[in-house]
């Protein structure tokens, strides 16, 4: 169960960064500045003994600054609260707040700070930044694509993580034999227009 909910944890943090910045994408002329939260989802899968499942981080936060005729110039920062994580197991929910895993007394967030966006052609792109996790530091470069929804833009996508780069899971739980070091993250990031 501990392992579960450690999983997670790392793969929100990408996910959400990631697709901020892939907010730069858009081709219509309005800026967005900003996240909303509640209209947005970070969730992982990861595979335990053998066995799929899947978690979700429920709170996040973050900064964005986006022009679409100016996609070089996109900025974001996503923040989130590891101590949110959901993995269906209020045990393992509890448990990987421990040191071991994301030790959130010391470490309470997941941070992705974008550095540069990358288009790769028909509405993908790449957002390369730094993700930060347990006092850790890794460079990342995340596949996104962009949609609108009314004055709202959409950034999407997903991505592997290897929990074992951030020290997630400790101990006896360091090797990969009951709990896969790959997780996979997915972003749904939802953006509001400038006003």
């Amino acid at each position: 169960m501990t392992t579960t909910s450690n999983g997670f944890a790392a793969s929100f943090a990408l996910s959400a960064g990631l697709v901020f910045g892939g907010l730069s994408l858009s081709a219509h002329a309005i800026d967005y500045e900003g996240i909303i939260a509640e209209q947005s989802t970070v969730s992982f899968r990861y595979t335990q003994m053998g066995v799929t499942l899947d978690g979700q981080f429920r709170q996040m936060d973050g900064q964005l600054s986006f022009d679409p005729a100016k996609p070089e110039e996109a900025s974001a920062v996503i923040e989130i609260d590891l101590a949110s994580i959901t993995t269906g197991m209020r045990e393992a929910d509890s448990e990987v707040q421990d040191k071991a895993w994301f030790d959130t007394g010391n470490f309470p967030t997941a941070r992705f700070e974008s550095s540069a966006v990358t288009s790769i052609g028909e509405g993908r792109f790449e957002v390369a930044g730094t993700l930060s996790i347990k006092g850790m530091s890794r460079p990342v470069v995340v596949p996104a694509t962009f949609r609108t929804d009314g004055d709202i833009a959409v950034f999407e996508g997903q991505f592997d993580l290897l929990r074992g780069d951030f020290s997630v899971g400790e101990g006896a739980w360091a090797k990969f034999d009951i709990l896969a070091n790959e997780i996979q993250v997915h972003f749904n990031i939802a953006a509001k227009a400038a006003r």
